[in-house]
């Protein structure tokens, strides 16, 4: 029973990540992904000093709001003229620092440390379980990044066109009247809730990874978008399925193991894509050079 908690957990974890990631993917904002991931630190550790308490909703508050600074902090950097990777680079490398500052201060007084942050242990998801009226829910990381992951899919589903022309022609967008800001922060927002919920049980370092790698595999295989959210959603859940068992023949990281197999899937794609892989264009030049011929 804890491997299918383990399994589950993982697939919700790294099919919320590749669902969001596809619009960071589609919107050349990857990297903001990952400063997001790192950047939102000090928000949960702030939340554990002021709540006292390892519930996921004071966690989700600050993380949320800590998001939405940091994206508030790489515009208004980008927009007085420091080149977007820089901003990127500088806003989250400086709000994690400060994270890791208050980790390291305040480790004695909250249940938080940096191997927790960095590495994530899903291996123990099983056994930290929600406790409501008496009854025993199942493990407590599970309704947190299920519970986010099902808000998302409402509020994409909701706005599907909205973010897809903002994802595909901002400016076209906001010639006809979408709140392209408004959308901007709200995606970054379900970011940062998804990263927050995702954090424990993966870690920081692990969920940059799910929140690129599946989506970058699908932009590989598709054209379309709705085609795009789906594959994304399956290489995540593949990769959390084939991860855990390659992780307990080997005895490794099942974290680790999963994202090695969300790599090796985007490899195989990057190679055997129908129209994008590199095999498939040496093939197609072949086949113009022996028609030339």
């Amino acid at each position: 029973m804890n491997s299918f908690w383990i399994i589950l957990t993982g697939s919700l974890v790294a099919a919320s990540c590749g669902f969001l990631g596809c619009f960071l993917i589609l919107r050349r904002m990857a990297m903001l992904g990952d400063a997001i991931s790192h950047a939102i630190l000090p928000g949960i550790v702030l939340a554990f000093l002021f709540s006292g308490s390892r519930e996921i909703l004071p966690m989700l508050m600050g993380a949320a709001i800590i998001g939405l600074i940091t994206v508030f902090i790489v515009q208004m950097l980008h927009q007085s003229g420091v080149k977007s990777d820089a901003a990127i680079g500088v806003t989250f490398t400086a709000l994690f620092s400060v994270g890791v500052v208050l980790v390291s201060l305040y480790t004695q007084q909250v249940d938080l440390d940096l191997d927790c942050v960095l590495y994530g242990e899903i291996a123990y998801v099983p056994w930290d379980t929600w406790q409501f009226g008496g009854m025993d829910m199942g493990p407590r990381a599970l309704w947190g990044v299920g519970g986010v992951f099902l808000f998302s899919l409402l509020i994409i589903g909701l706005f599907f066109k909205q973010f897809k022309l903002c994802a595909f022609d901002p400016a076209l967008a906001a010639a006809i009247g979408i709140p392209v800001v408004l959308f901007h922060y709200l995606l970054m927002t379900l970011v940062s809730l998804t990263t927050v919920a995702a954090f424990e049980s993966v870690g920081a370092i692990l969920v940059v990874a799910m929140l690129v790698v599946p989506s970058a595999t699908a932009y590989l295989l598709t054209d379309r978008l709705h085609i795009m959210l789906f594959i994304s959603m399956a290489v995540g859940v593949l990769s959390a399925i084939l991860g855990y068992f390659f992780a307990s023949w080997l005895d490794s990281s099942i974290a680790g193991a999963m994202t090695a197999v969300a790599g090796l899937l985007f490899f195989l794609a990057f190679l055997f894509s129908p129209r994008h892989g590199m095999i498939s264009k040496m093939v197609a030049r072949k086949k113009i050079h022996i028609g030339e011929a």
